[in-house]
């Protein structure tokens, strides 16, 4: 029987290698990742980044750094139950489920200060400069952005070599094998990939990850990135439900009498995102599965009066939303439920490209839940009005910087960057990476010193 291995050394190279005194042998290069994603400033600032409440509405809700712990934590739970499951396939070989975790701790650092709003703004503003996209502004805060190492030469013409991670790690973020245009048409919708700026960095990872060998364009993602979209996807579905519930958003009893409308448009986002399996979710099916979903919750039929059923459904119904033990219960088991649904498949001609998934009714049930909670929160007229605020912010700021002289409004640093070229490309870029790193609060606060009728402070650095 031919073993094939998951990891080679290969994978553990860095892009830029210097001399490296902290490399120890009781330290894996994959734990030393994990260590450099905790202590960087752009892990850090996810803490004053909406996940889908604003953070000054209450401390319960989670923001974008307390979701990347739970999909760090979840994808490594997936990790070590596929290691048990299919320990007749491994062998003696493990899924690194310390890999899949610095992964979930990463993937939401490219999100701009106000989630997707504030993504479609800066596309907008660098349509002509290679767009901007949350999943490609991670890969270049990794690779060049953040302030850890330099290369001793120009790697693809920048000197900036980011954290220098292992090229198995930054393949691990990589859920979308395409180079964004550098030019689009206006109206075009923002395009998921990965700058031109990184293709250098790009290529050199698959050709390193897959040893060499090469495959068609667009179906690079490897098992461990797609282990962390499969945990992203159940800390979506599970926990913006949990805090939609909290906040009173929703109830059990909102969503089984939720508008024809509403059920329609959550029954076509399903079917589009569940196209390549084959199957299809239905009206009924939706309410079917909240029903297994807050089984817990069923009232009794004993009560043969309707009026006093309803009033003990209503209760039953909102004491999810109040009563934190029943809430911990039903995310609790929600998760587990999940976790136990991914199969996986070993791909011996490409192992690093092996396949994790989830199976299709349980996909089916994770889908209904994010889809649902989605659209009848995230577009709630409530939390869209501040988030049409995000928008408007984060254009406004981006065009005062590249207005003439809006150089004199960068930090030092940035400043700096921008006055050292003359290529317009990089200079919109810089521009918009200072811009895209804000935390919500920041850039409201930036925004308050051009716009504000109220003196703002000198004494305060930019």
């Amino acid at each position: 029987m031919t073993v094939v291995n998951l990891y080679e050394d290969d994978d553990y190279t860095r892009l830029a290698e210097p001399p490296d005194a902290q490399k120890k042998e009781w330290r894996t290069d994959i734990k030393r990742d994990y260590g450099r994603v905790l202590h960087s400033a752009s892990f850090r600032r996810q803490q004053g980044k909406t996940q889908v409440f604003p953070g000054h509405e209450s401390d319960f809700f989670r923001n974008r750094l307390t979701h990347s712990l739970e999909v760090a934590q979840i994808a490594e739970g997936i990790a070590d139950r596929l290691n048990s499951e299919y320990r007749h396939v491994l062998g003696d070989q493990q899924i690194d489920g310390r890999l899949c975790a610095v992964a979930g701790l990463v993937h939401d650092i490219g999100h701009p200060p106000f989630g997707h709003n504030g993504e479609r703004a800066l596309d907008r503003q660098m349509k002509k400069f290679g767009g901007f996209e949350g999943n490609a502004q991670t890969l270049r805060i990794l690779s060049r952005l953040d302030k850890k190492l330099e290369f001793a030469e120009p790697f693809g013409g920048d000197i900036r070599a980011g954290l220098n991670l292992c090229v198995r790690t930054l393949a691990a973020i990589l859920k979308y094998d395409n180079v964004i245009p550098t030019a689009r048409h206006k109206k075009s919708e923002l395009e998921k990939g990965y700058y031109k700026s990184e293709q250098l960095v790009v290529d050199t990872v698959k050709l390193r990850v897959l040893r060499g060998k090469t495959v068609p364009a667009g179906k690079f993602k490897t098992l461990e990135c797609q282990i962390m979209d499969i945990a992203d996807d159940i800390a979506y579905s599970v926990y913006d439900l949990e805090d939609s519930l909290k906040a009173g958003f929703l109830t059990p009893a909102s969503i089984f009498a939720s508008d024809d409308k509403l059920l329609d448009k959550v029954v076509e986002k399903v079917n589009k995102a569940l196209k390549d399996t084959g199957e299809s979710v239905y009206r009924e099916e939706i309410l079917d599965i909240f029903v297994g979903a807050f089984e817990e919750l069923s009232p009794t039929k004993d009560d043969t009066d309707p009026f006093l059923f309803f009033i003990k459904a209503t209760q039953i119904s909102n004491e999810l939303s109040y009563n934190g033990y029943v809430r911990t219960k039903f995310s609790s088991r929600l998760v587990h439920e999940f976790i136990n649904g991914v199969e996986f498949e070993l791909n011996p001609e490409f192992p690093a490209l092996s396949t994790a998934r989830l199976k299709n009714d349980v996909r089916k049930k994770v889908e209904v839940l994010k889809q649902y909670t989605f659209n009848a929160v995230i577009y709630s007229s409530r939390v869209k009005l501040g988030e049409y605020r995000g928008t408007e912010l984060v254009t406004d700021i981006f065009k005062a910087l590249k207005a003439d002289k809006g150089y004199l409004l960068m930090p030092d640093d940035v400043r700096e960057l921008y006055l050292n070229t003359n290529d317009e490309e990089i200079k919109a870029r810089t521009i918009c990476d200072f811009v895209a790193g804000m935390t919500d609060r920041y850039a409201v606060e930036f925004w308050a010193r051009l716009r504000s009728d109220s003196a703002e402070s000198m004494f305060k650095s930019v």
